[in-house]
């Protein structure tokens, strides 16, 4: 059982039982039903690795479970928690997801490179186009594919708005924009390391701050759908896989600040599709900053 739970606190890097614990009680604080949907894909992921005998090291630390979860979650949330299809795809993916991440694996484990959620992101971006084709399948009436448009709504950010976006850009890594779901995975996560904590709230700030900089609609903002990938990348990029100190923390502001623009790209690339961003801005942007790391003397890969 801890290595399920370990499998859905591994989304943030923390291969934490107690910490996943307190990541499924914040999907429950969203809905019952999301809680069931992550420890669904955590258990089908680390049972597929087990039954695969992958290496039991990595298969005990929750990294090959982690993806299970996000894919789980991702079918629930953009296919309806409440249908039998999207329970049956749901395990379906969680299975194949641990085969995309073990080939990933084996392609950047030549570089180095760890998959981040690369199999996820693969795995939920093919199901967001997908599934509108699908009518057993779909249940969210007519497609969401539609040509990118210009920024517009009101750009000034309010109190209220900003605190609530600091907290759902915690919550959005697990497609929750609610802000106290938000502060309870923030809980999780510094409950793992103080470090991490700490990290995901530069990110978030970080992002909160370039995003009204550059004038995007403050509603975005404050569901936290222009931070998430930020805060992956901050913690990713100190502490995680760079060694702590300060050059690898105004790197991993650097990075945070380009996820944030990334995440627009990337939102504007998936639109005509009727896909989603997922952590695509995270993934790409961790690939780049840590694939550098080699040529810049200043950096430690931990």
């Amino acid at each position: 059982m801890q290595e399920v739970l370990r499998g859905v606190a591994q989304v943030d890097f923390m291969p934490n039982a107690i910490t996943g614990i307190v990541f499924l009680a914040a999907l429950a604080a969203a809905g019952w039903q999301f809680a069931l949907y992550g420890l669904l894909g955590s258990v089908v992921g680390t049972a597929t690795a087990y039954a695969f005998a992958l290496d039991r090291s990595l298969v005990s630390a929750g990294l090959r479970g982690f993806n299970g979860t996000l894919v789980s979650l991702a079918f629930a949330v953009f296919l309806g928690a409440g249908h039998l299809s999207t329970v049956l795809l749901a395990i379906g993916a969680s299975v194949t997801v641990v085969v995309v991440t073990s080939a990933l694996a084996t392609v950047l484990g030549t570089w180095n490179i760890p998959t981040f959620t690369m199999p996820f992101c693969i795995m939920a971006s093919v199901m967001t186009v997908a599934a509108p084709s699908f009518s057993r399948v779909w249940h969210q009436g007519p497609a969401l594919a539609g040509l990118p448009e210009a920024a517009s709504g009101a750009t000034s950010l309010t109190w209220e708005q900003l605190w609530h976006g600091f907290f759902a850009d915690f919550g959005q890594i697990f497609f929750m924009p609610q802000w106290y779901v938000g502060l309870i995975f923030l809980a999780g996560i510094t409950l793992a390391s103080r470090l991490a904590g700490a990290m995901a709230c530069v990110g978030s700030a970080v992002a909160i701050f370039v995003a009204w900089g550059m004038g995007s609609p403050t509603e975005g903002i404050a569901e936290g759908l222009m931070g998430y990938n930020s805060v992956l990348v901050a913690m990713a990029l100190c502490g995680v896989f760079l060694v702590s100190g300060t050059w690898s923390f105004a790197y991993a502001v650097l990075g945070a600040a380009a996820a944030t623009g990334l995440t627009a790209a990337m939102t504007a690339f998936f639109a005509p599709f009727g896909g989603h961003t997922f952590t695509w801005p995270f993934v790409l942007t961790s690939l780049v900053f840590v694939a550098a790391v080699p040529a810049i003397p200043r950096l430690r890969r931990t």
